[in-house]
C-alpha cells in the first residue's frame, strides 16, 4: 500500500503555472505579467483552489477557488500589473485541491538603465 500511495502520489495531477513576464523593464515602469494556469481536471470535486503571485516574496496578486466558483476551464491565465522599480524576482504557484503544487515558477525581471546618460 505504502508503494501505491507514493506511485500515485507522483503521478498525481498538480497544478501547473509558467510566467510570461519581460526580462527588463526601466525602473518605474508598470510591468505586465501573465500567469498560464494548467491542471487537468476542473469538477466540484477536483480542482485548483488557488492561484498566488509574489514579487520579491511579497504576495501581490491572488485568486482563491471553491467548488461552487471554480477556475473557468482546465487552462486559464491571469494578468497583473505589477511597478518594477529594482530588479525583482516574481514567483507564482497554483495548488490543485486535491493533489496540490508543482514548485513554485520563477522569473527575475532586470530594471534598464534609464534617463539620459550624464554628459562629461
Amino acid at each position: 500500500l505504502g508503494v501505491l500511495a507514493l506511485a500515485s502520489n507522483a503521478l498525481a495531477n498538480k497544478t501547473s503555472v509558467a510566467i510570461s513576464a519581460p526580462d527588463s523593464v526601466e525602473a518605474g515602469t508598470e510591468a505586465t505579467i501573465t500567469i498560464s494556469v494548467s491542471h487537468k481536471g476542473n469538477s466540484a470535486f477536483h480542482f485548483t483552489n488557488w492561484v498566488a503571485v509574489k514579487a520579491d516574496g511579497k504576495e501581490i496578486a491572488r485568486w482563491d477557488f471553491k467548488s461552487s466558483q471554480r477556475p473557468e476551464n482546465e487552462s486559464f491565465t491571469r494578468e497583473v500589473k505589477y511597478k518594477v522599480d529594482k530588479p525583482t524576482e516574481i514567483t507564482a504557484q497554483g495548488h490543485c485541491n486535491v493533489h496540490g503544487s508543482e514548485d513554485p515558477a520563477v522569473v527575475k525581471i532586470a530594471v534598464k538603465p534609464g534617463g539620459r546618460e550624464a554628459r562629461p
